[in-house]
């Protein structure tokens, strides 16, 4: 049984919602769940799924103010993918991995008496992500264009950045966030290659970077390298940690749901970061131990067999009433076999190349 969201958004403020789809004024509303009500304040969110007919939102409790002790929830529509497992299963893979990442689950969506179908709750990444995990407070920037690369140089121009926190959003943090980020970003790129194994460490936890470099390279969302993530700075270590994010773009498909072949990303994945971290032959062994482990445990059809038909049996009775997915329902039981012959040729390609890391 799916969690049920009952939300209320007055005509008037729907209107004023729906006429600029890329504003990011919110509107209020009101959430029912399990006959609770909860004031709210509601608007679309996402990059280019914001056109989608199926739109996604960002929901911020204010009375009362938390929500199974949250403050805000990202409900994603998932709509260019037809089998909509592919975000949980890849922040459930990360999880499984060893890396930080957000809690997920499906839902299903009413909006004023109009049944909207199966969406997914994303956790947001904030003070409560850290709380929950028992974790230091520390200052969290969201990565939210291309130029969060890593890079001294744009993504986007190929010019020198105006500012090393260009491409990021301060979630949390205070006075001090931006100069931590700038300085790492810094440290990131001018480090000497002799020195890099020794001095990097100290701006980042080398052993979660790789744990996340292995989930993406082995999900394949080509996007992540440069956004799509979060990087949050432990303030009692000092270190900066990096956590996924919003990886629907995955297991076989791009983020216009079309085939992404098994080879298209290399081993080594992209990114600055990446690139000198893999430049050091202990973190390159360190790389391809971890690999070879996930490889041999993790990304295996008989690992992840169980989950995906898990979540395909669940979300199947409400995909049949989903207004945007039951004409789809053929397509959304072919994914199955999408995903599993991805993951046996994506691994069988990963191990091919595990010589390149030698």
């Amino acid at each position: 049984m799916l969690p049920s969201y009952d939300l209320f958004i007055h005509p008037m403020h729907l209107v004023e919602l729906r006429r600029d789809v890329w504003s990011d004024e919110p509107v209020p509303g009101k959430l029912t769940h399990e006959k609770k009500k909860y004031n709210i304040e509601i608007v679309y969110r996402g990059s280019h799924i914001r056109e989608f007919e199926k739109r996604s939102y960002h929901i911020v409790f204010y009375k009362p103010r938390t929500f199974y002790g949250v403050n805000e929830i990202h409900v994603n529509s998932e709509f260019k993918d037809v089998s909509l497992i592919r975000n949980k299963l890849s922040l459930d893979f990360f999880q499984d991995i060893g890396t930080l990442a957000p809690k997920s689950q499906h839902v299903l969506l009413t909006i004023n008496g109009k049944f909207h179908g199966v969406y997914l709750q994303l956790e947001s990444v904030d003070e409560q992500f850290l709380r929950h995990r028992h974790l230091p407070k520390g200052c969290i920037h969201y990565a939210v264009d291309d130029d969060a690369n890593f890079s001294l140089l744009s993504d986007l121009d190929q010019d020198v950045k105006e500012s090393l926190s260009a491409g990021f959003e301060l979630k949390c943090g205070d006075a001090q966030s931006e100069g931590y980020l700038i300085d790492f970003m810094y440290k990131v790129n001018t480090i000497s290659r002799a020195d890099y194994e020794k001095e990097i460490v100290k701006y980042v936890d080398v052993d979660n970077y790789l744990k996340w470099l292995v989930g993406i390279v082995c999900t394949q969302n080509f996007d992540g390298f440069v956004h799509n993530y979060a990087l949050y700075r432990n303030s009692e270590t000092g270190l900066f940690y990096i956590i996924p994010w919003d990886y629907d773009a995955t297991w076989g498909r791009d983020i216009q749901g079309r085939v992404l072949e098994h080879d298209y990303i290399r081993i080594q994945g992209y990114n600055t970061l990446s690139a000198r971290l893999l430049d050091v032959p202990a973190f390159r062994k360190q790389y391809a131990a971890l690999m070879r482990r996930v490889l041999d445990e993790q990304f295996t059809a008989a690992y992840m067999k169980p989950k995906v038909e898990q979540l395909h049996a669940l979300l199947r009775p409400y995909v049949q009433k989903d207004p945007y997915m039951k004409d789809r329902i053929d397509t959304f039981d072919q994914e199955q076999g999408v995903i599993l012959q991805y993951i046996e040729n994506r691994n069988r390609f990963l191990r091919e190349r595990l010589t390149e890391l030698d």
